[in-house]
């Protein structure tokens, strides 16, 4: 990238520096009053753990039985645990970037979230559902252990502005300056074609091909390669029938937020 740059700008490249830093976004990376603009995008909803609470050996495994991440059916512990998870999260994040950064500096975050409060809306966990949902006809068809089902929960947590205000305001080091969202489609909302039959792919297809790029390491370490397939196949049909008959739209969440003086 970094010689692609010099070669299409020649002499008038200028003092641009790139590289790579190992670590995580939930810790320190940078020295201490380096930065002056931070730009985190499409991260902040992956959380570092799966809320401990939910893994825990005095936890039953089916405490959020059937499912993958937050849902209707959902008992009020599991909610709680994904938000506290977020919560504690968030603020190292914003502490840690609150060091690095120095006065008047700006981050912008953008993140997959929610409009509502209430975090079993459609909007911020209904395509985990539709996931869950291929999963469980693969275990009734008894290709993949129900315990394996009820014992994976997704890394994932999509919050509400009021918790993103929340957590800013109790760390304290920075001043929102915008908090805005907009949609995105499922889809894309874009046509696509197959690279070998020129048949446009269904919508159901478009979703499922994006999801599987994101999750299908984990869900591969954890449910077994051979059933990868499969899965994202009746993933596919799931989505597609839902997008029959539904509106559906992403949630993107972007503020940005000035760090304080003191």
């Amino acid at each position: 990238f970094f010689k692609k740059q010099k070669q299409e700008k020649g002499i008038g490249f200028g003092r641009c520096y790139i590289s790579g830093v190992a670590g995580s976004f939930y810790d320190r990376l940078f020295p201490d009053k380096s930065l002056h603009f931070v730009h985190s995008s499409s991260s902040l909803h992956w959380l570092s753990q799966v809320p401990p609470a939910l893994e825990s050996n005095a936890t039953p495994a089916a405490l959020n039985k059937g499912k993958i991440y937050i849902s209707k059916s959902s008992p009020q512990c599991v909610l709680d645990a994904y938000s506290l998870q977020f919560q504690n999260n968030f603020l190292i994040f914003l502490k840690s970037r609150a060091a690095e950064m120095v006065a008047g500096g700006r981050m912008v975050l953008s993140l997959m979230g929610r409009r509502s409060i209430d975090p079993t809306t459609e909007e911020s966990c209904y395509q985990w559902e539709l996931l869950a949902q291929a999963l469980m006809s693969l275990v009734t068809e008894r290709l993949i252990e129900e315990e394996k089902l009820d014992s994976f929960n997704a890394p994932y947590y999509a919050p509400c502005p009021e918790e993103l205000k929340m957590a800013i305001q109790k760390e304290g080091s920075f001043i929102i300056d915008r908090l805005g969202h907009f949609e995105i489609d499922w889809d894309g909302g874009v046509e696509e074609l197959t690279n070998t039959t020129l048949l446009p792919l269904s919508r159901g297809q478009r979703v499922a091909k994006t999801v599987r790029a994101v999750v299908e390491s984990m869900f591969e370490l954890h449910f077994g390669k051979a059933m990868m397939d499969l899965l994202f196949a009746r993933y596919a049909e799931m989505v597609d029938d839902y997008l029959s008959k539904n509106r559906a739209k992403y949630i993107n969440l972007v503020i940005s937020i000035i760090k304080k003086d003191n």
